[in-house]
């Protein structure tokens, strides 16, 4: 979720061989460390980091960049509100005796975004009700999560009794029967490994490419094929651990059908970095083998796809799958705009795999590919963001 620590994409900590939860992680004190370094290197260096497009701005001018991109959850969040709210008045069928009524955000991270997401369904449950209760909220991420953080940052002012869940929603971490109301943001775009044969150079489906591009039939098909197990796998879990009329909550991104994530603002994105490790892998300060088998376990579905996954599993009906439209839904087409906001994310698994000096490298170059490309980018595909209610059968 992106607390200031999240986007389509994550900072992922340590290999990128497998994934304990799906969330895009990135600390607000990474984010603030990339901005300073940034103002740093232009006091620095002088006009040559300067921008190159038509009207000019200084770093200390882009401190609000990173800020843009952590607020796009926030929007989100904010636009799916009232569809919320009209689900949980309508379709939640608990039968609560104790006054106690539990909530689980999967893939939490540290915050703020993830106690906005859990007031928004303490408040919605509070007007269906009408009648004291008491609340009780699972944060649960992975185990390298920072809780410390998380709990830090409760809100003083909070409705509720927290409890961290470390562990990886691709399996049980809760009791059966023990929540109400689960919330996962951001967080049904990532696989738990790369598909076999993906990452090695020999392999009749080695993915060339540093992502799913979804131009390689053969590779998208691996990534899917893994995708289904692990949404399953995720569905299955929830399944045990919700109460009967509970509800789930997924906001997220996903493709629209019929269209590539390379033909997205997000794949060319990706894209650049991965043309811009190239670069850096023939200045001989990358071990080209090494970025071969650099691959990203993300995997964004179609809508139709998805929708598949969640009617096959049969655990839950499908309440609401709509297309949620907001103001922050697009990136500026602007080369720095677009330089930072993916440094902020995808260049936190550039530097965990390659280390922090690579990184900076890399995104001196994507900054520059980018200049380039703005008018390709500007003609993207968009994508697609979603509310989705399931119900527990």
């Amino acid at each position: 979720m992106w607390d200031y620590d999240s986007c389509l994409l994550a900072c992922l900590p340590g290999s990128l061989e497998s994934v304990n939860n799906g969330r895009i992680t990135m600390s607000q004190e990474r984010v603030q460390r990339i901005i300073t370094q940034s103002q740093d290197q232009s006091r620095s260096s002088g006009p040559q980091l300067r921008r190159t497009s038509s009207f000019d701005r200084t770093w200390e001018d882009r401190r609000p960049v990173a800020e843009s991109v952590a607020n796009e959850l926030g929007a989100l969040l904010e636009a799916s509100k009232e569809k919320i709210n009209e689900a949980i008045s309508t379709k939640l069928g608990i039968d609560f005796t104790s006054g106690l009524i539990s909530i689980a955000d999967f893939g939490c991270s540290t915050g703020p975004n993830t106690f906005a997401a859990v007031q928004t369904v303490i408040d919605a449950v509070e007007h269906k009700y009408q009648k004291d209760i008491e609340f009780q909220v699972f944060f649960n991420d992975s185990s390298n999560n920072d809780f410390n953080t998380l709990f830090r940052t409760l809100p003083p002012a909070r409705r509720y009794f927290a409890t961290g869940v470390p562990g990886s929603f691709f399996g049980r971490v809760l009791p059966k029967n023990s929540f109400h109301v689960g919330v996962a943001s951001f967080a049904l775009h990532f696989v738990s490994k790369i598909p076999k044969g993906v990452r090695e150079r020999h392999s009749p489906v080695w993915n060339k490419d540093i992502h799913c591009t979804g131009f390689s039939k053969e590779v998208a098909n691996l990534y899917l094929d893994q995708y289904k197990i692990d949404v399953g796998s995720f569905l299955n879990a929830r399944a045990q651990e919700l109460v009967s009329g509970g509800l789930l909550l997924f906001l997220g991104h996903c493709l629209p059908n019929g269209v590539q994530m390379s033909e997205t603002v997000n794949g060319m994105m990706i894209d650049i970095t991965g043309f811009s490790l190239n670069e850096i892998a023939k200045k001989g300060l990358i071990d080209q083998e090494k970025l071969d088998a650099f691959k990203l376990p993300v995997y964004l579905a179609h809508a139709d796809e998805l929708k598949r996954i969640i009617e096959n599993n049969k655990c839950f009906r499908t309440e609401v799958f709509e297309k949620i439209s907001h103001s922050k839904e697009e990136y500026q087409i602007d080369s720095d705009y677009l330089t930072v906001a993916f440094k902020v994310t995808v260049g936190g698994s550039v530097a965990s795999y390659f280390g922090e000096d690579v990184m900076e490298k890399t995104y001196e170059i994507v900054r520059e590919k980018t200049q380039e490309l703005l008018p390709q980018i500007a003609n993207a595909k968009p994508g697609m963001q979603y509310l989705i209610v399931l119900r527990k059968t």
